[in-house]
């Protein structure tokens, strides 16, 4: 077989899988099928030139993990807004208030992305956030800026224990003292969970709110990824060999799903997103996708087989939560955010309609707003600042709940 043949071959199957099995994100059609490859081609260009999306920067900064791997991040500062009047504080008051009652600090937001994107991903997030909040953004191993994971370099396998080790690290860099919010999209969400079980003294002591998008507590393998069923049973048996034989050949993969990228765009589409979005956000999307190596998209496959955090949840009940899902999500459906509110009976579980896995793209101001009154409830809790801005922004929550069906908002012990 010639080589170009074998290589695009590899390409279909590689985007494929990347796109079905990996997928926590992926970019929407931004041209009908009808038009003429050299044409999509062009038209890719001109979005990737014109488009802003994921060109917010902060400070930059960098750690080493338990395994030597350098976890890149970017802070965000604000300045303490004027003093207002205190609340009491929760039920569940923190250590850190306990001893530094004279003097609250503001709290510092944590993002942590999903599987085959970056911090970029928060960009609509980080825009309407931007002077706030204090913000930590960070690149999971092995994705975006931050380096591939020795561990996984040397053969071993990602886990998303590894991975909560790894967002321990960033803590203690990023964030060294004062309350602390804990944000997770898809992986990201997993990642926060796997923390959460295995550090419950700092949750105790400095985690004040914490807010799960897109993601599951486990039961992923019997996640059908909007397949038939019988489908879906011969794709899970088949993908981990698959994936592990497209990430023993990265270099051949690679140049085939550049090739072949045209081919995908409604499985794209399908698995990114519930409605039609800008082409520009499509765009955005795909690159970030783009961006992430076959190899690591095959290494991390297996971890959300072996995901089961539903007990770990247990250490965040009581504190302020939000828990928000498409209803179209097929990677990690809303059944799976419903089973983690009931778990969080405290926290608020938004479902919006019409939505899929990439929501936090897809429906940016229903988002931002539903983590603005997330984060201005969780900073009451422990009597720390809110600038007037943020409580602007979570007063658009309660107005846009108000004057649209088109979320779904209630506790979990409404649910």
């Amino acid at each position: 077989m010639p080589e170009g043949v074998k290589w695009e071959k590899a390409g279909l199957v590689g985007a494929a899988i990347g796109v079905v099995a990996a997928g926590a994100a992926a970019g929407v059609a931004i041209e009908r099928v009808t038009v003429g490859r050299g044409m999509r081609r062009r038209a890719r260009l001109a979005l990737d030139s014109a488009g802003p999306y994921g060109t917010l920067r902060g400070q930059p900064g960098t750690v080493a993990a338990e395994d030597g791997t350098e976890l890149y991040y970017e802070t965000e500062d604000v300045a303490p807004p004027e003093p207002e009047p205190q609340t009491p504080p929760s039920r569940r008051s923190r250590g850190w208030l306990r001893r530094r009652a004279e003097a609250p600090q503001p709290v510092t937001v944590v993002f942590s992305h999903g599987y085959c994107l970056t911090q970029d991903s928060w960009h609509f997030q980080r825009a309407a956030l931007r002077g706030t909040v204090r913000a930590v953004y960070w690149d999971q191993r092995s994705h975006g800026r931050s380096e591939r994971g020795r561990d996984q370099a040397a053969g071993g396998p990602a886990t998303i224990d590894q991975l909560g080790r790894d967002l321990k690290a960033v803590l203690d860099a990023a964030a060294p003292e004062g309350p602390v919010v804990l944000i997770g999209h898809s992986m990201g969400g997993m990642t926060v969970m796997a923390f959460a079980d295995q550090f419950p003294e700092y949750v105790e002591e400095r985690v004040v709110g914490v807010a799960f998008v897109s993601t599951s507590a486990g039961k992923l393998a019997a996640v059908t990824l909007g397949l038939p069923a019988a489908g879906a049973r011969a794709f899970r048996a088949v993908a981990p060999a698959v994936l592990r034989v497209l990430g023993s050949q990265a270099d051949l993969v690679e140049r085939g799903r550049q090739a072949t990228a045209d081919l995908f765009a409604g499985i794209i589409k399908r698995y990114s997103f519930g409605s039609d979005v800008d082409p520009a956000v499509g765009r955005f999307a795909e690159r970030l996708i783009e961006s992430t190596p076959i190899d690591v998209v095959a290494e991390f496959y297996p971890a959300f087989t072996d995901h089961d955090k539903g007990d770990a949840l247990s250490v965040l009940d009581g504190l302020p939560g939000l828990v928000l899902a498409g209803d179209k999500d097929l990677l990690t459906p809303s059944a799976h955010s419903k089973e983690i509110a009931e778990k969080l009976p405290d926290a608020e579980l938004v479902i919006v309609e019409g939505a899929g896995h990439l929501v936090i793209m897809e429906r940016p101001e229903l988002v931002n707003a539903a983590l603005a009154l997330l984060i201005a409830q969780a900073a009451d809790s422990v009597r720390a600042p809110v600038p007037q801005a943020l409580r602007d922004l979570a007063a658009a929550r309660a107005a846009n709940s108000a004057a649209t069906s088109s979320a779904t908002r209630t506790t979990a012990a409404d649910a």
